[in-house]
């Protein structure tokens, strides 16, 4: 009987032990995810995307913006928070307020265009041709263009000058990139978190590989712009002689 009790005794204590180490780890999880999202139990974030461009309706979006959201929705559920979705037209408050989730590219969203404007200084994205035939951003010289077998997306995070809850940035050539860099990020946040910690700004950009085959199977971080992406902001008192500018290096699909 002695025996008996030890042996289940000795189970408790293992049981128990097996339990809290999981338990904490998944605290300690939980604790970096919030961290690095700048989120909190209970707390709201926002979803900011462009309606539909080609649907007439006000508050259509496209279906793989959808998933997109559906993605980056799951990340607030798993932090306790809960995330407001903001359309392109809708006041969204002070920078920093909330954390803030912005899907889509400069040419589809008013929203990401004041971003890449006023913050993202080092990208620049080319407006649609009349047929759409290209699309791209450039950073650094190096231009990168959409082809049918080849799309890029440029992830990012940062704060607004008053410093406050973080703003991540998912400008994709089509919606079906913004998917990829919304799954890229619900993956790889804990990698970026150990790059980049909870408090340091980055830019990467993404390349999607035969999307029309594989969706956004087959994405991978292929340059981090982040010295480049952030510029200061031209000083008012400078004089500079404006020089031409140099042609884009059009970045070679592998």
């Amino acid at each position: 009987m002695g025996d008996l009790l030890i042996n289940l005794l000795a189970s408790v204590i293992a049981g128990t032990a097996v339990w809290l180490t999981g338990f904490l780890l998944r605290r300690r999880k939980l604790n970096r995810a919030r961290a690095f999202f700048g989120l909190t139990a209970g707390a709201s974030c926002l979803l900011v995307v462009s309606r539909h461009a080609s649907s007439p309706r006000e508050f259509s979006v496209h279906r793989r913006d959808v998933a997109a959201l559906v993605e980056l929705a799951t990340i607030a559920r798993e932090c306790g928070a809960h995330a407001d979705r903001v359309g392109e037209n809708q006041p969204t408050g002070e920078i920093g307020r909330l954390t803030e989730f912005c899907v889509g590219g400069p040419g589809a969203s008013p929203r990401s265009a004041t971003h890449v404007r006023a913050i993202l200084r080092g990208v620049t994205y080319e407006i649609f041709d009349e047929d759409k035939r290209r699309m791209s951003f450039t950073v650094g010289g190096t231009d990168y263009v959409y082809s049918p077998e080849t799309s890029y997306v440029l992830l990012a995070r940062f704060w607004g000058p008053t410093g406050g809850r973080p703003i991540f940035f998912i400008g994709g050539l089509t919606a079906g990139s913004n998917l990829a860099g919304a799954r890229y990020l619900t993956k790889h946040h804990p990698d970026l978190a150990r790059t980049f910690g909870t408090d340091r700004p980055f830019a990467l950009v993404l390349r999607i590989t035969e999307p029309a085959a594989y969706g956004t199977d087959f994405t991978e971080l292929i340059a981090d712009v982040t010295d480049i992406a952030f510029q200061p902001p031209p000083h008012p008192d400078d004089e500079t002689t404006p020089q031409p500018p140099e042609m884009p290096a059009t970045h070679a699909s592998s």
